[in-house]
């Protein structure tokens, strides 16, 4: 009954913590009505005191504002631009609290994979040297998780460092579990570094390895831009036949139809997608919408959702 009576206590005092931790944390908070960088409540040694060991719980709590202050970001970014946040605008939301955020929530808990993995993902946009920071206290925490070595490796390779990816890919593949596509990637980072066929293989094993669906949204619109890149390529080809046969650029798809509709019977190189068209003779991009005619070239349409770069 005393032991019982002793549990109980120091769950109460464990939660009456936790709580404490968060009123803490958010009278710390700087109010603003333009939902500005907020200063970071605590640091993660401070963190750690103040949960009594219910640490799992507070890297939670972490894990969540992390997500909350990007949701608001591009809340407000996609408010006052009238404009949608894309991957490859991540810079602009002005994340300087988020390196801080995600290194508290794994120093509260090493063992947390989730911060890493959206860490790895996100972080690169901002500033490298973060994710590749955050990484390599998570492989030190956790040496024998091959998904670390997965997520630094792509960091690696997001700085055209195909080496140091190769190396990172080849050294996870070879831990305990690990899949042996690690070791195969390993090697294609070595010899191929940024083809397009590296990267739309990197990208659908990070989609399969991944829980995240944060993660696995930004993968399918990277998938999508590599898709298009093949698409355009394409289309350019037939134009510049166009050019050459007729002395000019075409004014509408209509008159190159004939050759897209023969171009779009083959399969885009690596892909496995052939290239679809409407009803007008218009190229469909990989999210439906047509792509734009330019002169004698092709870009993407304006409600297109393949990202621009």
């Amino acid at each position: 009954m005393k032991r019982s009576l002793l549990l109980i206590s120091i769950l109460i005092a464990g939660l009456g913590a936790a709580v404490a931790l968060a009123h803490v944390m958010d009278a710390r908070r700087i109010a603003d009505q333009n939902q500005a960088d907020e200063s970071l409540y605590v640091s993660g040694a401070t963190a750690k005191r103040l949960t009594l060991g219910f640490n799992g719980l507070a890297a939670d709590w972490y894990w969540m504002r992390s997500l909350q202050y990007v949701g608001r970001k591009i809340v407000h970014f996609e408010d006052t631009h009238d404009a949608h946040v894309s991957f490859s605008s991540l810079a602009d939301l002005d994340l300087r609290l988020l390196p801080s955020l995600l290194k508290v929530s794994t120093t509260l808990d090493p063992q947390f994979m989730a911060p890493y993995e959206f860490g790895a993902t996100i972080l690169p946009e901002i500033n490298s040297d973060y994710a590749i920071e955050l990484l390599n206290s998570g492989i030190a925490a956790n040496p024998r998780e091959w998904r670390l070595y997965q997520h630094l490796g792509y960091v690696y390779w997001k700085r055209n460092d195909y080496q140091k990816a190769s190396e990172l890919y080849t050294a996870g593949g070879k831990l305990p579990g690990a899949p042996p596509w690690m070791a195969a990637m390993g090697a294609r980072m070595k010899a191929e570094g940024g083809s397009r066929n590296s990267a739309r293989e990197m990208y659908r094993h990070l989609y399969d390895s991944s829980k995240d669906k944060a993660v696995q949204d930004m993968v399918e619109k990277q998938l999508m831009r590599l898709d298009s890149l093949d698409d355009r390529e394409m289309i350019r080809q037939v134009i510049a036949a166009y050019q050459e046969k007729n002395g000019r650029c075409p004014v509408s798809w209509r008159e190159i139809s004939g050759q897209l509709s023969a171009a779009r019977m083959v399969s885009t190189p690596n892909s496995g997608r052939a290239l679809k068209m409407d009803a007008t003779g218009a190229p469909l991009d990989p999210s439906g919408v047509a792509y734009w005619l330019e002169g004698c070239d092709v870009e993407l349409g304006k409600e297109t959702q393949v990202p621009r770069k």
